[in-house]
């Protein structure tokens, strides 16, 4: 199995578990956010992207988690400016405003860099196991 996992910032603060590279981890996945990844990333990449970290809800209470080996962790950042609509005013990604750095290990606090700002990482797996 290869991979490629999205995991969201605000994912990782509240209730994820730090990692590195080499590190084995057991994650619970839903459909990664397609179109939000797009807006950020290259087509490419956001693409290639098969699962969302999830601890929130949104997956099956008998969803087997996946289990890998990190072998890659990019950290991705962006620009955020607001949307009015209906819904109220709201923060969303600038289109192609992603900037994505490689990164040895992710505990979900990587510093902002000027106006872009952290939103997550891309982690490469491989081998082991599981619903994806």
């Amino acid at each position: 199995m290869d991979l490629k996992v999205w995991v969201d910032d605000w994912q990782m603060q509240c209730c994820g578990a730090p990692f590195s590279v080499g590190d084995e981890v057991s994650w619970t996945l839903r459909e990664p956010d397609t179109a939000w990844l797009e807006a950020v990333l290259d087509k490419d990449v956001a693409g290639g992207i098969g699962g969302a970290e999830e601890h929130h809800g949104g997956v099956s209470e008998d969803a087997v988690p996946t289990v890998g080996t990190v072998v890659a962790i990019h950290a991705v950042h962006c620009r955020y400016a607001p949307l009015s609509d209906e819904a109220g005013t709201r923060l969303v990604p600038v289109a192609g405003s992603g900037v994505v750095d490689t990164v040895r290990s992710a505990d979900g606090w990587i510093p902002d860099r000027g106006d872009l700002r952290f939103a997550g990482y891309v982690v490469q797996l491989t081998g082991g196991q599981g619903a994806r």
